[in-house]
């Protein structure tokens, strides 16, 4: 492969990010006509990213009619891939897959993809009050006795999070002591060192795109059993960050989607779903659809905005208002080679510094352009996404300047993608539960209201918050309707 240039970089439209949903990217692709009068079909998806596509692609052959009707003019919800010229792309969203992810796993292999590990070999980079070392491992070493503080820390999480089961979180022990209390007030009550609580909260970043003090300890407890644990959701090799897709993830959905044909419907925002005693009634801005059931696969906040009639009951209803989603914005370097392996590096770092709290080697599988990915998220993510783009970008290549020298301030281009700002998503990871919600609501967030099912990786009892709890919901609400019908 040549060296990327910028001139090749933005031929490509490589940096110039077209939020999905505008004028510009929708008026370049082509539409099924909207209906004269409501189509009658068996059962309407809302939604067209991983659980909308696997519930519909399950229904279909089952032998169902179904539409999927998505805002957004592209299919893959909160998975994006981005082109970096000469057939490479980039993800800007969702991206990895690893042991135990086994619905989207197989999916991938029924699509005929294939997926490639993520870099690791070399050494990791932590940066940590002012001084930049090198090490090996999953654990960052830090001094003691910070260090054996962490690992207390670490020891008492592990322990608790197997208490939680996945179906009915709420049913815990102690379930109303851990859900009226932060994941904060358990890290303050739990550990005394400023290392432990660095890299605590650096992991809790990570996973859950929040601060600690924003989280349920109950729903921490449920997210990290729901993933195997906070080893396996912070690793990479072996990991729930073990490898990637050839191609892009967005692929998955494309792959399901064309499968599907014109039963996907883009740029059709669903504005209200009335239900009665047999039917459903979709209304979206390119016309109306009826069914006899309607799965709606999308993040609890934006299901929330939906006008129901009859309204939803008020226990769903309040769910949705307290299911807020993380904020997360990715950076994505791109240079010539990825210098940094040379260096014996393999990409990884961890840092006390804002804005970027931890990066990754996210080069195409030939390693030909490097690309250097950087996560900011949490309370990060809404300071630095209070700021002109100039600002942004000069931030950013300081942190990487920090992290991997001089040559990281250099790249070819930068990649930007804040998910908070997209009017479909509004935020990334997944959905998280403040203090209080799982006890009061919990039974709400999976239950059928009427002829209404739900779907999303937020529904998910494994892997909840990934492409995995994503697909596996798809195939729950499929087999919810299949059993109605």
């Amino acid at each position: 492969m040549q060296p990327i240039t910028r001139r090749h970089a933005l031929a490509a439209g490589v940096g110039t990010l077209v939020l999905p949903g505008t004028a510009a990217d929708a008026a370049s692709r082509p539409h099924k006509p909207a209906p004269a009068a409501p189509e009658p079909v068996d059962v309407v998806v809302v939604g067209a990213g991983l659980a909308g596509l696997t519930a519909a692609a399950e229904l279909v052959a089952a032998g169902h009619t179904v539409v999927v009707l998505e805002a957004r003019d592209r299919v893959g919800g909160r998975t994006l891939n981005h082109p970096l010229g000469h057939g490479k792309i980039v993800e800007v969203g969702g991206q990895w897959v690893g042991p135990g992810q086994d619905r989207v796993l197989a999916r991938i292999k029924r699509l005929g993809l294939r997926t490639f590990k993520t870099y690791t070999h070399g050494q990791q980079v932590l940066d940590y009050r002012g001084t930049i070392s090198h090490f090996t491992g999953l654990i960052p070493p830090l001094p003691e006795p910070d260090a054996g503080d962490f690992e207390q820390l670490l020891g008492k999480v592990i322990a608790l999070q197997a208490t939680v089961p996945l179906s009915s979180p709420w049913t815990a022990p102690g379930a109303a002591s851990l859900d009226g209390q932060t994941l904060e007030t358990y890290m303050l009550a739990n550990s005394d060192t400023e290392g432990a609580r660095f890299l605590f909260t650096l992991a809790t970043r990570a996973v859950f795109a929040a601060e600690p003090r924003d989280l349920s300890l109950l729903h921490a407890m449920f997210y990290l059993n729901s993933g195997n644990g906070i080893l396996n959701l912070t690793s990479t090799a072996g990991g729930a960050q073990d490898a990637r897709i050839v191609g892009g993830s967005q692929l998955i959905s494309e792959r399901m989607a064309a499968r599907l044909g014109d039963r996907v419907v883009l740029s059709a925002p669903v504005r209200a779903l009335a239900q009665g005693s047999r039917r459903v009634t979709v209304t979206t801005d390119r016309g109306s659809w009826r069914a006899q059931r309607a799965i709606v696969a999308i993040a609890p906040a934006l299901a929330g905005r939906i006008a129901y009639q009859p309204a939803l009951p008020a226990l769903r209803d309040q769910l949705t208002q307290r299911l807020p989603q993380g904020s997360a914005i990715k950076f994505e370097a791109v240079y010539p080679t990825p210098f940094w392996r040379t260096r014996g590096l393999n990409g990884y770092s961890n840092s006390d510094t804002e804005p970027v709290g931890f990066t990754y080697d996210n080069s195409p599988p030939d390693g030909s352009p490097g690309v250097l990915l950087g996560f900011v998220t949490g309370s990060a993510a809404r300071r630095l996404g209070r700021l002109g783009a100039a600002a942004r970008r000069q931030a950013v290549l300081g942190s990487f300047k920090r992290l991997f020298g001089p040559r990281a301030t250099r790249p070819a281009l930068l990649i930007e993608h804040n998910w908070s700002n997209e009017p479909w998503t509004r935020g990334c990871y997944a959905g998280y539960l403040a203090p209080g919600v799982w006890s009061d609501y919990g039974p709400a967030l999976r239950a059928p209201v009427g002829r209404v099912h739900w779907a999303g990786t937020e529904t998910s009892e494994v892997f909840c918050g990934y492409m995995d709890g994503a697909v596996r919901s798809g195939e729950r609400a499929a087999a919810e309707v299949h059993r109605a019908l």
